[in-house]
């Protein structure tokens, strides 16, 4: 049976981000298998740019394509003139090796689950092309051309959730394979045409954790930019309370220079036109830590997207195809690079992180609530006898905070021994990667709520802030579309409008 497209579906509810989607190609990416950045496969992803594969770099990929047919026809190689897993043992005559190839893409395409949406497969494409011109998986250069053309007209293969531990993406990529073999449905756009692939396809086309990979880089992009608006709904709650800037004073970072720590510190102090040595304020000695911690809290997390930033980077340019078909030594090197160790460590790494500064946000709304700090009603309420105001954000940013700690479990810490024992232990890199998609919602309702009350605060105190700050500009932006009714009533549109707006304040 042939498959060409289906009805596009939305597939799984999961989204990566509510208003940065969703436009035009502006731009062309060249495919280079050794340097292509975290931002181009967002990019890739979202359609806002169109893949060009490089000169160089496709006839490395016929050098080991040529490479490996050599290697197969001359000896045993896994996979290829061999079975997998635990039939790695098992010879394939080479009358039925074109039928292989198919056999084995047919049997690993068995993804369960919601299908997944459309950035996510494009990003496992844009990966896995990129991967491919690195030149080590000896696999026919035409593949690259059609995941190229399906990611310029947006179609991408039905793609089900569930099938990696971590040791390879291989359920999820024979969907891929079937879908380029005109096997399996495609979504989105018209489809490339459909390619002849034989046992020399099949292992080389699923040996990778590119859809992890492609996971992770749109999990890391939403993630970071909502941690960088974090700072700056800070920066509000900190002016709506009179703070001190000594926290963010430069000696004091300099004192223990933790690069992350540091680099809050003095966005900090841009954000709001603190000098580099502030003068110590009258009043209060010293700032809870919701205030005084933000570096400390937030520079971690700042570290933490930067590791795990490199680690994708490395990936999503390596030749980590098993086994490993090296042209020059005219080799074939069977290995383990396939296991996503780093990255399952610094998603779980970056989770952990991220959730601090949640937690570090759910303690300036609560601090938000008290006349101590505010000089204002408890719960930022009205004029009115024992109004509530915005006492139930905390419940709610407590609910959403206890969602964002679940998800933060180590992935890392889980264990799986598979194919009758060849395969004894798992990454479990792939669940690290969901759950980092799955992060970004209840994080934005969380400083979504600090947001709605921080605002109220500054407008209560009827606080002038220089617009001409990056903190007077976002106070501006949010004093714009937040409804500036005091009085007690159901605020579920406020976070959901301040939760939507973190999106403009990333890059203030």
């Amino acid at each position: 049976m042939s498959y060409r497209t289906v009805d596009t579906g939305t597939g799984s509810p999961r989204t990566t981000g509510s208003s940065r989607t969703g436009s035009a190609p502006t731009g062309i990416v060249v495919l280079d298998g050794e340097s292509l950045p975290v931002a181009d496969v967002v990019r890739l992803a979202r359609g806002t740019a169109r893949p060009v594969p490089g000169t160089e770099a496709m006839k490395r990929a016929e050098q080991s394509w040529d490479a490996a047919r050599e290697l197969a026809a001359s000896g045993r190689v896994y996979g290829r003139s061999t079975g997998v897993g635990a039939n790695r043992n098992e010879s394939v005559p080479s009358g039925a090796a074109a039928d292989h190839g198919l056999r084995l893409l047919r049997s690993h395409a068995g993804a369960i689950g919601d299908p997944l949406p459309g950035q996510e497969v494009r990003a496992m494409l844009a990966v896995r092309a990129n991967q491919l011109l690195a030149g080590g998986a000896g696999l026919r250069p035409t593949v690259v051309t059609a995941l190229c053309e399906a990611l310029e007209s947006g179609a991408h293969p039905v793609v089900n959730e569930f099938g990696s531990v971590g040791t390879g993406d291989i359920a999820a990529l024979a969907q891929m394979g079937l879908a380029l073999a005109g096997e399996h449905p495609w979504q989105g756009g018209p489809p490339p045409a459909a390619l002849r692939l034989d046992n020399n396809d099949a292992l080389a086309l699923i040996s990778s954790n590119a859809l992890t990979l492609g996971q992770a880089a749109l999990a890391l992009d939403e993630l970071r930019a909502l941690v960088d608006a974090t700072q700056v709904v800070a920066a509000l709650s900190l002016l709506a309370v009179d703070g001190s800037f000594e926290a963010y004073a430069e000696p004091v970072h300099a004192a223990r220079p933790h690069p992350g720590s540091y680099a809050v510190a003095a966005r900090s102090r841009r954000l709001l036109g603190a000098p580099e040595r502030p003068t110590p304020p009258l009043g209060r000695i010293q700032d809870p830590y919701g205030f005084r911690c933000v570096p400390q809290i937030h520079g971690p997390a700042q570290d933490a997207a930067d590791l795990l930033e490199r680690t994708i980077a490395v990936e999503i340019n390596a030749a980590a195809e098993n086994p490993l078909i090296h042209a020059e030594d005219m080799a074939a090197y069977h290995h383990g690079g396939f296991y996503m160790a780093q990255l399952a460590l610094a998603l779980d790494h970056f989770r952990l992180a991220l959730t601090q500064t949640a937690r570090l946000s759910t303690s300036r709304l609560s601090e938000l609530n008290e006349p101590g700090f505010t000089r204002l009603r408890p719960f930022l309420a009205d004029g009115e006898a024992a109004s509530s105001g915005v006492m139930i954000l905390e419940y709610a940013a407590g609910a959403a905070l206890g969602e964002l700690s679940a998800l933060s479990a180590p992935a890392s810490l889980g264990h799986a021994v598979l194919s009758r024992g060849v395969e004894e232990q798992a990454s479990f890199a792939s669940i690290a990667a969901r759950q980092a998609l799955r992060a970004g919602r209840a994080y934005r309702y969380v400083v979504g709520c600090e947001l709605v009350s921080a605002v109220r605060a500054l407008r209560q105190r009827e606080l002038r802030i220089d617009p001409d700050l990056p903190v007077g500009r976002a106070f501006a932006l949010a004093d714009e579309v937040l409804d500036p009714d005091h009085a007690d009533r159901p605020l579920t549109d406020d976070v959901e409008t301040a939760a939507a707006l973190l999106d403009r304040f990333h890059d203030l």
